[in-house]
């Protein structure tokens, strides 16, 4: 069996996020982030800050109100600026990143 240790199907997610990241993004660049969220002002500050306060920040609600959907434009100096987001992205209920 050896030492291997194996990788989680998360790990393997954002090693190959980050390899895409690099085929098809030359960084620095600006990067958009696309997020929805349940409609709640807890959630949403939760989503902002994510977010530096140099970042354009976009929101709009679902026709029935249920939702926000959340764009974020930001400079991004390297690939692991955007997957470190998306980990923190990810530890907030009800997010779904598009």
């Amino acid at each position: 069996m050896g030492n291997a240790i194996k990788m989680s199907e998360k790990e393997k997610f954002y090693k190959n996020l980050e390899v895409k990241l690099e085929e098809h993004h030359q960084f620095p660049s600006t990067y958009l982030f696309k997020f929805i969220i349940p409609n709640s002002l807890h959630l949403l500050a939760e989503v902002e800050a994510l977010f530096s306060e140099k970042a354009v920040i976009n929101t709009r609600e679902s026709k029935t109100g249920k939702y926000i959907s959340i764009s974020g434009k930001e400079i991004i100096l390297e690939s692991n600026e955007v997957i470190s987001v998306y980990k923190k992205a990810e530890k907030i209920e009800g997010l779904m990143s598009l």
